[in-house]
Protein backbone atom coordinates (compact mmCIF):
# COMPACT_ATOMS: atom_id res chain seq x y z
CA UNK A 1 0.00 0.00 0.00
CA UNK A 2 2.74 2.45 1.00
CA UNK A 3 4.83 1.71 -2.10
CA UNK A 4 1.85 2.14 -4.40
CA UNK A 5 0.72 5.41 -2.83
CA UNK A 6 4.25 6.86 -2.96
CA UNK A 7 4.63 5.74 -6.56
CA UNK A 8 1.29 7.37 -7.35
CA UNK A 9 2.45 10.72 -5.96
CA UNK A 10 5.72 10.53 -7.86
CA UNK A 11 3.92 9.77 -11.08
CA UNK A 12 1.48 12.63 -10.51
CA UNK A 13 4.35 15.03 -9.97
CA UNK A 14 6.07 13.80 -13.13
CA UNK A 15 3.02 14.18 -15.33
CA UNK A 16 2.39 17.43 -17.21
CA UNK A 17 -0.34 18.89 -19.38
CA UNK A 18 -0.12 21.57 -22.04
CA UNK A 19 -1.21 24.10 -19.45
CA UNK A 20 0.98 23.36 -16.46
CA UNK A 21 3.29 20.98 -14.65
CA UNK A 22 3.05 20.21 -10.94
CA UNK A 23 6.48 21.04 -9.52
CA UNK A 24 7.24 19.39 -6.19
CA UNK A 25 8.34 21.79 -3.44
CA UNK A 26 8.18 19.34 -0.53
CA UNK A 27 7.45 15.64 -0.08
CA UNK A 28 7.42 13.78 3.22
CA UNK A 29 6.95 10.01 3.00
CA UNK A 30 7.79 9.28 6.67
CA UNK A 31 10.39 6.71 5.70
CA UNK A 32 12.70 5.05 8.20
CA UNK A 33 11.83 4.43 11.83
CA UNK A 34 12.00 7.91 13.33
CA UNK A 35 10.71 11.39 12.59
CA UNK A 36 12.91 13.53 10.34
CA UNK A 37 13.92 16.32 12.74
CA UNK A 38 15.50 18.29 9.90
CA UNK A 39 11.95 18.93 8.67
CA UNK A 40 9.66 18.50 11.69
CA UNK A 41 9.47 20.06 15.15
CA UNK A 42 7.66 18.14 17.89
CA UNK A 43 5.62 20.48 20.06
CA UNK A 44 5.78 20.08 23.83
CA UNK A 45 3.19 21.94 25.90
CA UNK A 46 0.35 21.73 28.41
CA UNK A 47 -1.42 24.92 27.33
CA UNK A 48 -4.74 23.20 26.61
CA UNK A 49 -5.95 25.70 24.00
CA UNK A 50 -9.72 25.54 23.37
CA UNK A 51 -10.13 23.62 26.64
CA UNK A 52 -8.53 20.57 25.01
CA UNK A 53 -7.80 17.72 27.38
CA UNK A 54 -4.37 16.62 26.15
CA UNK A 55 -0.79 17.63 26.72
CA UNK A 56 1.56 17.36 23.74
CA UNK A 57 4.77 15.46 24.35
CA UNK A 58 7.81 14.32 22.41
CA UNK A 59 7.37 10.58 22.91
CA UNK A 60 8.20 7.83 20.42
CA UNK A 61 5.31 5.67 21.63
CA UNK A 62 2.86 8.46 20.73
CA UNK A 63 4.45 9.88 17.56
CA UNK A 64 5.27 6.69 15.70
CA UNK A 65 7.13 6.32 12.39
CA UNK A 66 6.84 2.81 10.99
CA UNK A 67 6.63 1.28 7.51
CA UNK A 68 6.59 4.69 5.86
CA UNK A 69 3.73 6.09 7.88
CA UNK A 70 3.19 8.58 10.70
CA UNK A 71 0.81 7.42 13.41
CA UNK A 72 -0.21 9.60 16.33
CA UNK A 73 -1.55 7.35 19.11
CA UNK A 74 -2.62 9.23 22.25
CA UNK A 75 -2.42 7.64 25.69
CA UNK A 76 -4.29 7.88 28.96
CA UNK A 77 -1.89 9.20 31.62
CA UNK A 78 -3.72 10.59 34.67
CA UNK A 79 -2.08 13.63 36.23
CA UNK A 80 0.53 14.09 33.51
CA UNK A 81 2.56 17.30 33.73
CA UNK A 82 5.81 18.23 32.03
CA UNK A 83 5.93 21.95 32.73
CA UNK A 84 3.36 22.38 35.51
CA UNK A 85 1.11 24.71 33.51
CA UNK A 86 -1.69 22.28 34.30
CA UNK A 87 -2.30 18.58 34.83
CA UNK A 88 -3.64 16.46 31.96
CA UNK A 89 -5.02 12.94 31.89
CA UNK A 90 -4.17 12.45 28.21
CA UNK A 91 -1.01 12.86 26.14
CA UNK A 92 -1.01 13.22 22.34
CA UNK A 93 1.19 14.47 19.48
CA UNK A 94 1.56 17.61 17.39
CA UNK A 95 4.30 18.35 14.86
CA UNK A 96 5.07 21.32 12.61
CA UNK A 97 7.58 22.52 10.01
CA UNK A 98 8.09 26.04 11.43
CA UNK A 99 11.52 27.48 10.46
CA UNK A 100 12.37 24.19 8.71
CA UNK A 101 10.01 24.10 5.74
CA UNK A 102 7.91 27.12 4.86
CA UNK A 103 6.15 28.38 1.75
CA UNK A 104 3.90 31.22 0.60
CA UNK A 105 1.78 29.80 -2.23
CA UNK A 106 1.20 26.26 -3.44
CA UNK A 107 -0.92 23.14 -3.18
CA UNK A 108 -0.67 21.16 0.08
CA UNK A 109 -1.95 17.57 0.10
CA UNK A 110 -1.93 14.93 2.83
CA UNK A 111 -3.07 11.32 2.54
CA UNK A 112 -4.54 10.25 5.86
CA UNK A 113 -7.19 8.44 7.85
CA UNK A 114 -8.52 8.87 11.38
CA UNK A 115 -10.34 6.86 14.01
CA UNK A 116 -13.98 7.74 14.61
CA UNK A 117 -14.88 8.71 18.17
CA UNK A 118 -16.64 11.75 19.59
CA UNK A 119 -14.00 14.21 20.72
CA UNK A 120 -11.07 12.91 18.64
CA UNK A 121 -9.95 16.12 16.91
CA UNK A 122 -7.32 15.52 14.20
CA UNK A 123 -6.20 18.24 11.84
CA UNK A 124 -3.93 19.01 8.92
CA UNK A 125 -3.47 22.75 8.79
CA UNK A 126 -1.26 25.68 7.87
CA UNK A 127 -0.28 28.70 9.97
CA UNK A 128 1.22 31.97 8.83
CA UNK A 129 4.32 33.06 10.73
CA UNK A 130 3.47 35.61 13.36
CA UNK A 131 0.85 36.18 16.02
CA UNK A 132 -2.37 34.18 15.80
CA UNK A 133 -4.87 34.94 14.34
CA UNK A 134 -3.30 37.98 12.66
CA UNK A 135 -0.98 35.83 10.51
CA UNK A 136 -3.80 33.55 9.34
CA UNK A 137 -4.78 29.91 9.74
CA UNK A 138 -5.93 27.50 7.03
CA UNK A 139 -7.56 24.23 8.14
CA UNK A 140 -7.11 21.74 5.30
CA UNK A 141 -8.83 18.90 7.11
CA UNK A 142 -10.45 18.94 10.51
CA UNK A 143 -13.01 16.72 12.19
CA UNK A 144 -14.07 16.05 15.77
CA UNK A 145 -14.92 12.36 15.69
CA UNK A 146 -18.04 12.15 13.52
CA UNK A 147 -16.79 9.95 10.65
CA UNK A 148 -19.36 11.27 8.18
CA UNK A 149 -17.76 14.68 7.62
CA UNK A 150 -14.52 16.65 7.38
CA UNK A 151 -14.35 20.44 7.35
CA UNK A 152 -12.32 23.20 5.70
CA UNK A 153 -11.92 26.63 7.27
CA UNK A 154 -9.82 29.77 7.33
CA UNK A 155 -9.18 32.17 10.21
CA UNK A 156 -7.78 35.69 10.34
CA UNK A 157 -7.71 38.87 12.44
CA UNK A 158 -11.49 39.40 12.61
CA UNK A 159 -12.83 36.03 11.45
CA UNK A 160 -11.36 33.49 13.86
CA UNK A 161 -12.87 30.98 16.27
CA UNK A 162 -16.42 30.47 15.04
CA UNK A 163 -15.36 31.70 11.60
CA UNK A 164 -17.97 32.32 8.89
CA UNK A 165 -15.48 30.97 6.34
CA UNK A 166 -16.03 27.25 6.87
CA UNK A 167 -17.39 24.31 4.91
CA UNK A 168 -18.45 20.93 6.32
CA UNK A 169 -18.06 18.21 3.70
CA UNK A 170 -20.20 15.08 3.99
CA UNK A 171 -18.61 11.74 3.08
CA UNK A 172 -20.45 8.54 2.22
CA UNK A 173 -21.01 6.02 5.00
CA UNK A 174 -18.92 3.37 3.25
CA UNK A 175 -16.06 5.80 2.54
CA UNK A 176 -15.90 8.00 5.62
CA UNK A 177 -12.92 9.65 7.34
CA UNK A 178 -11.77 6.33 8.80
CA UNK A 179 -10.79 5.33 5.23
CA UNK A 180 -7.75 6.69 3.37
CA UNK A 181 -8.37 10.02 1.62
CA UNK A 182 -6.27 12.84 0.20
CA UNK A 183 -7.08 16.29 1.59
CA UNK A 184 -5.75 19.31 -0.32
CA UNK A 185 -5.58 23.08 -0.18
CA UNK A 186 -4.36 25.26 -3.04
CA UNK A 187 -3.22 28.65 -1.75
CA UNK A 188 -2.90 31.41 -4.34
CA UNK A 189 -2.69 35.25 -4.13
CA UNK A 190 -6.44 35.79 -4.56
CA UNK A 191 -8.09 32.51 -3.56
CA UNK A 192 -7.83 29.35 -1.48
CA UNK A 193 -9.32 26.14 -2.88
CA UNK A 194 -9.93 22.96 -0.86
CA UNK A 195 -10.34 19.43 -2.25
CA UNK A 196 -10.95 15.87 -1.08
CA UNK A 197 -9.65 13.09 -3.31
CA UNK A 198 -9.14 15.64 -6.09
CA UNK A 199 -12.71 16.98 -5.97
CA UNK A 200 -13.13 20.65 -5.05
CA UNK A 201 -15.13 21.02 -1.83
CA UNK A 202 -14.79 24.73 -1.01
CA UNK A 203 -13.30 27.88 -2.50
CA UNK A 204 -12.64 31.12 -0.62
CA UNK A 205 -11.73 34.23 -2.60
CA UNK A 206 -9.99 37.36 -1.39
CA UNK A 207 -13.21 39.29 -2.02
CA UNK A 208 -15.14 36.88 0.24
CA UNK A 209 -12.60 37.27 3.03
CA UNK A 210 -12.56 41.06 2.81
CA UNK A 211 -16.26 41.14 3.73
CA UNK A 212 -15.13 40.05 7.20
CA UNK A 213 -11.64 41.48 7.51
CA UNK A 214 -8.14 41.65 6.06
CA UNK A 215 -6.74 39.02 3.68
CA UNK A 216 -3.59 37.83 5.50
CA UNK A 217 -2.41 34.89 3.40
CA UNK A 218 0.43 36.46 1.39
CA UNK A 219 3.06 35.39 3.92
CA UNK A 220 5.35 32.52 4.82
CA UNK A 221 3.48 29.52 6.20
CA UNK A 222 4.26 26.21 7.82
CA UNK A 223 2.45 22.85 8.08
CA UNK A 224 1.00 21.27 11.22
CA UNK A 225 -0.31 17.77 11.96
CA UNK A 226 -1.91 16.93 15.28
CA UNK A 227 -4.52 14.97 17.19
CA UNK A 228 -6.27 16.99 19.88
CA UNK A 229 -8.64 15.42 22.41
CA UNK A 230 -11.88 16.99 23.55
CA UNK A 231 -12.33 20.69 24.12
CA UNK A 232 -14.74 23.39 23.07
CA UNK A 233 -15.21 22.48 19.41
CA UNK A 234 -16.33 18.84 19.86
CA UNK A 235 -18.27 19.83 22.97
CA UNK A 236 -20.19 22.37 20.89
CA UNK A 237 -20.79 19.95 18.01
CA UNK A 238 -22.01 16.96 20.00
CA UNK A 239 -23.42 18.63 23.15
CA UNK A 240 -22.22 15.52 24.92
CA UNK A 241 -21.94 14.77 28.58
CA UNK A 242 -18.78 12.90 29.32
CA UNK A 243 -16.13 12.34 31.91
CA UNK A 244 -14.09 15.11 30.23
CA UNK A 245 -15.15 18.23 28.29
CA UNK A 246 -15.68 17.17 24.68
CA UNK A 247 -14.92 13.47 25.26
CA UNK A 248 -17.42 10.65 25.72
CA UNK A 249 -16.80 7.61 27.88
CA UNK A 250 -16.66 5.46 24.73
CA UNK A 251 -13.89 7.62 23.26
CA UNK A 252 -11.94 7.61 26.51
CA UNK A 253 -12.14 3.80 26.43
CA UNK A 254 -10.74 3.79 22.87
CA UNK A 255 -7.80 5.91 23.99
CA UNK A 256 -7.15 3.66 26.99
CA UNK A 257 -7.15 0.60 24.71
CA UNK A 258 -4.79 2.25 22.17
CA UNK A 259 -7.51 2.22 19.51
CA UNK A 260 -7.56 5.97 18.77
CA UNK A 261 -5.15 6.91 15.98
CA UNK A 262 -4.38 9.57 13.40
CA UNK A 263 -2.45 8.10 10.46
CA UNK A 264 -0.66 10.08 7.75
CA UNK A 265 0.81 8.30 4.72
CA UNK A 266 2.50 11.32 3.11
CA UNK A 267 2.47 15.10 2.80
CA UNK A 268 3.10 16.82 -0.54
CA UNK A 269 3.49 20.48 -1.53
CA UNK A 270 3.54 21.49 -5.19
CA UNK A 271 3.64 24.89 -6.88
CA UNK A 272 0.03 24.63 -8.03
Amino acid sequence: MKFLSTLFVMLCCAMSSSAQKADTLFFESFSGNKLNRAVWNVEVNNRADNNEQQAYADTASIIIIDEGQLTVKPIYHPGFSQNRVKLNDFVSGRINTRNKYEFMYGNVTARMRVTAGEGLWPAVWVLGKGKWPDAGEIDIMETVGDPTWASNAIHGPTYFGNTPLIQRNVLSTNNDVSKWHTYSCNIQPTEITFSIDGKVTYKVTKAMVEKFGTWVFDNQKYILLNLALGGGYPQGVFKMKGPYPGLTEATVDKIKKGQATFEVDWVLVTKN
